[in-house]
């Protein structure tokens, strides 16, 4: 499986990325600049990973201008075709702006930069995973129905808990509704979230709790077969 990893003007995470991704996972990494369109290097099996950071300088509001970037539309083509593509924090703002994704990031419910440690429980085995977060837009919104349909659908991959897995109003650092702290699209091939979990991927950095969900998102057996489930749900 190789990775490929996009850099925007703006981006600051593409490099914590490829660390995590080589160095902690010993995963092949190739460099993705914004400009370029190519992606014939990359099949189905692969991923394609947009970063964190400040694509565009944020400007308009976050992602939006970076969704129009010519190696987005190679991206949305790619994701449209059943490829993986991964965004986190500025990278999920950019899935939603580009529609690969439902809803929308908005700005935190305090009204300020967020950077701290935070619990996420996962959805699908009740792990509970201390991971950073790093955001002043991370407030997830979408319509009743929308929400409705991700929770029936099994789209929503973590919640924000506290350290007990309790989700809880206190455990939510932005105000996202039902706590969510990631996504997946219905096919289960495009994945987004806040948190950062390459900034948490090697006992070095005191908390490998990271490296987990990259595993479990993309080299775990478990994740091809949740993917395969989506599709054969579609089919």
């Amino acid at each position: 499986m190789k990775f490929g990893i996009v850099v925007f003007p703006g981006s600051n995470c593409e490099r914590d990325m490829q660390d995590a991704l080589t160095h902690d996972l010993n995963q092949e990494v190739i460099m993705l600049w914004h400009k370029d369109e190519d992606l014939s290097m990359f099949t189905t099996d692969d991923c394609i990973i947009l970063p964190g950071g400040f694509s565009y300088g944020d400007y308009l509001r976050c992602g939006a201008i970076a969704r129009f970037s010519p190696m987005m539309k190679s991206v949305i083509e790619f994701a449209n075709n059943g490829g993986k593509v991964y965004g986190v924090c500025n990278g999920f703002q950019i899935l939603c702006e580009a529609k690969l994704l439902p809803g929308i990031l908005l700005r935190n419910g305090n009204q300020q930069y967020i950077s701290k440690n935070v619990f996420l429980k996962g959805t699908e085995n009740d792990s509970i995973l201390k991971i950073p977060i790093a955001h002043g837009e991370g407030r997830y919104y979408a319509d009743e129905k929308t929400l409705d349909d991700l929770e029936a659908n099994g789209q929503v991959l973590y919640k924000y808990c506290d350290e007990k897995g309790n989700i809880t109003l206190e455990s939510n650092p932005n105000g996202s509704l039902r706590n969510i702290a990631g996504i997946c699209n219905k096919a289960g091939n495009v994945i987004g979230m806040m948190p950062h979990p390459e900034r948490a991927s090697n006992s070095a950095l005191g908390n490998s709790d990271g490296k987990t969900v990259l595993e479990d998102l993309f080299l775990s057996s478990k994740a091809e077969h949740k993917v395969k489930a989506h599709e054969m749900a579609n089919f």
